[in-house]
């Protein structure tokens, strides 16, 4: 039976420093029980100094990782730059501390996508936050023009998918992963779900800490890619990144990004939302 190689991405920066060998260790381990028996694991370090790169020469020499360490412009550069070297069929991306808990996870995605012929699949997820505590997120591809749909380690592409839309957008050092499951969705690319929870993730503390620069962001990606579909003003931007509101007409076109028969569920989503980031507001 043919079954395609799929590719891990893993951008690193001083892990030995920040200490996060041990979930490193843990996350490698967990990708060497995957029962999907094509796993390439390709690490892109950021010229780490701490002892990262001898670690790895570690890992290297025992088999479980493929490692090229130089300077980069931040982790979507390394990924993009891990891209270019994958040999898979399929990707994903993890972060140092994220892991795959279902042992089965890739080889039920890469079956479900070989099936459908999906360019791309999300799962649900679990994501920790700093303090211990972790909550169930349940991926929505109907709220993709309003909100993340998941985390971008609950998603695998096919590799060529990302290629033929450019990569990832590494200007943007917080979301080009949002940006590029927006891309897809106006890009016409088929993205399904697979209806279970697979990888546990760390909530991304950095869009966390830096709300000024993930609004500009957002402010940013939002005009760019929308600015085709509807005449954008810095006050329609402004209400769509802190509000989630979107004037009707380019929701309505939003709509039709998604089967008719979503229509429904695809307004009451963004209705929920809304009124989710304005009761937010209105608190603060």
């Amino acid at each position: 039976m043919y079954e395609p190689n799929f590719t891990v991405i893993i951008p690193t920066y001083n892990i030995v420093e920040e200490g996060k060998v041990s979930e490193f260790d843990l996350m490698l381990e967990l990708l060497n029980m995957q029962t999907y028996p094509f796993v390439e694991v390709l690490v892109m370090d950021n010229n780490s100094q701490d002892g990262t790169v001898d670690l790895l020469k570690d890992y290297k020499n025992e088999e479980m990782l493929a490692f090229f360490s130089a300077p980069d412009q931040g982790k979507f550069d390394a990924i993009n730059k891990g891209l270019m070297r994958a040999k898979g069929k399929y990707v994903s991306f993890l972060s140092c501390d994220d892991f795959y808990h279902d042992i089965m996870a890739i080889n039920d995605v890469v079956t479900s996508m070989e099936s459908t012929n999906a360019d791309f699949c999300c799962f649900t997820s679990y994501c920790r936050n700093d303090d211990g505590s972790a909550f169930e997120f349940e991926p929505s591809l109907l709220s993709t023009f309003q909100a993340i749909p998941c985390p971008r380690q609950a998603v695998i592409f096919k590799k060529d998918t990302i290629s033929q839309l450019g990569y990832f957008d590494s200007k943007f050092k917080l979301l080009a992963d949002y940006d590029l499951l927006i891309r897809l969705i106006l890009g016409g690319y088929a993205g399904t779900v697979f209806n279970a929870n697979l990888v546990t993730t760390k909530l991304a503390s950095k869009v966390e800490q830096h709300q000024m620069q993930t609004e500009a962001e957002l402010n940013h990606i939002f005009y760019k890619n929308y600015k085709n579909l509807y005449p954008l003003n810095d006050e329609i931007l402004d209400r769509m990144v802190k509000l989630g509101e979107i004037p009707k007409p380019l929701l309505d076109k939003f709509a039709s990004y998604f089967p008719q028969d979503s229509s429904d569920e695809f307004y009451e989503k963004y209705q929920n939302i809304y009124n989710f980031k304005y009761q937010s507001m209105q608190n603060q």
